[in-house]
C-alpha cells in the first residue's frame, strides 16, 4: 500500500468531533515499515494529538526510530502543513532532506524536505556542551 493510501485510510478514523477536521498521517521508516496516525481531538482542546505525533509513535512503538518519508492528507483547498510541534517531532527523527509530502483529499499534493518545512530546527547539537 502506499503512503498516500495508508494516510487516506487512516484519516477516516481519525476522532475530531470539535472542529471536524480529519488529519490522516503515513510515514516509511528507513527500516521500510509504514506507520499511521490520525488526529484524536479531546474535549480540552490542548489534550488532542495530530496525526503526525501519532505515526511517530507508533513507529517508536513498533521499534523503528529513523523516518525516510512521510505523508499527510486532510479536506482542505490547499496542502495543510504539520504544526509547528509536529514538525520539530518529524525533525527528530527524520534528516534534513526527509521528503514531506502535504496533500488534499481532492489530490493537490505539495512536497517539501524537513528542512524546508523547519529552517534553523532545534536539535540535539544546540545542548552540547563540548
Amino acid at each position: 500500500m502506499s503512503l498516500l493510501q495508508a494516510a487516506t485510510d487512516v484519516r477516516l478514523r481519525a476522532y475530531a468531533p470539535y472542529s471536524r477536521f480529519l488529519v490522516g498521517a503515513a510515514l516509511r521508516s528507513t527500516a521500510g515499515a509504514t506507520y499511521v496516525g490520525c488526529n484524536v481531538e479531546n474535549v480540552a482542546y490542548p489534550e488532542g494529538t495530530c496525526a503526525e505525533a501519532g505515526a511517530i509513535a507508533a513507529m517508536i512503538a513498533g521499534g523503528d526510530t529513523r523516518i525516510a518519508e512521510v505523508f499527510v492528507i486532510a479536506d482542505s483547498p490547499d496542502p495543510v502543513p504539520p504544526c509547528g510541534g509536529c514538525r520539530q517531532k518529524i525533525a527528530e527523527f527524520a534528516d534534513p532532506s526527509v521528503k514531506v509530502t502535504l496533500c488534499t483529499t481532492d489530490g493537490k499534493q505539495r512536497t517539501l524536505t524537513v528542512a524546508e518545512l523547519l529552517p534553523g530546527s532545534f536539535t540535539a547539537a544546540h545542548m552540547d556542551r563540548a
